[in-house]
């Protein structure tokens, strides 16, 4: 390969590159021009008086059901030590019936444990019943004033995604709560200007952009 057809390879390298560079920046200018915000929903449900309840409502059900476990497995605890104490005396068959008696027990208090705090379980859908109403609120709430106020992208501080800075100007958690009639609480615990790990630059997410 000679010299030129080298220098040609290089120049159409480099076209390549620019006309990417400016694809890409077209690409981005819109991006750049949309506006975003961010709630934080378990603080904005802590200041629910609903919530409140509901979740008293839960704990009280929970509650209840762990002594109940708790209380079937203190008959099964018994059975087997009396079982162990008794088991000398006792015939092959008899030996057969009382651990079946046992297993049996043990078995369903599993079920039974299962049913209320599986997943799917009464505890899980009486959440559901309770919980996701209000839930419901905040997302319309949250798109209503996405809507009205033209934010691309309103991210929820409290979920999954990490949000490293966070500038309380674009924090629209009170404003989701006046709009839903209830009034706004401390936000002591990180619903205003948060950091962590250190790094004191804000996320792309995080900024009113216009």
């Amino acid at each position: 390969m000679n010299i030129r057809c080298l220098k040609k390879k290089k120049f159409m390298k480099k076209q390549l590159v620019t006309l990417l560079v400016f694809f890409i920046a077209i690409a981005m200018k819109p991006a750049c021009a949309q506006k975003y915000a961010f709630i934080d929903s378990q603080y904005i449900l802590d200041n629910i008086s609903e919530y409140k309840a509901a979740q008293q409502q839960l704990d009280q059900l929970s509650i209840s059901w762990q002594k109940e476990i708790e209380g079937k497995y203190a008959i099964i605890d018994k059975l087997y030590k009396d079982y162990q104490a008794e088991q000398i005396l006792l015939t092959e068959d008899m030996k057969k019936k009382r651990e079946l008696e046992i297993t049996n027990k043990e078995k369903e208090v599993k079920e039974f444990q299962k049913a209320k705090f599986g997943y799917e379980g009464e505890l899980f859908k009486k959440k559901q019943e309770l919980i996701k109403p209000l839930q419901d609120k905040i997302y319309n709430a949250v798109k209503k004033i996405a809507t009205d106020q033209s934010y691309a992208v309103i991210f929820d501080k409290s979920g999954d995604l990490t949000m490293l800075y966070t500038n309380a100007k674009y924090d629209k958690s009170d404003e989701v709560l006046a709009s839903m009639g209830y009034k706004a609480g401390s936000k002591s615990n990180g619903a205003g200007d948060s950091k962590s790990g250190g790094d004191s630059k804000p996320q792309g997410g995080t900024e009113d952009r216009k």
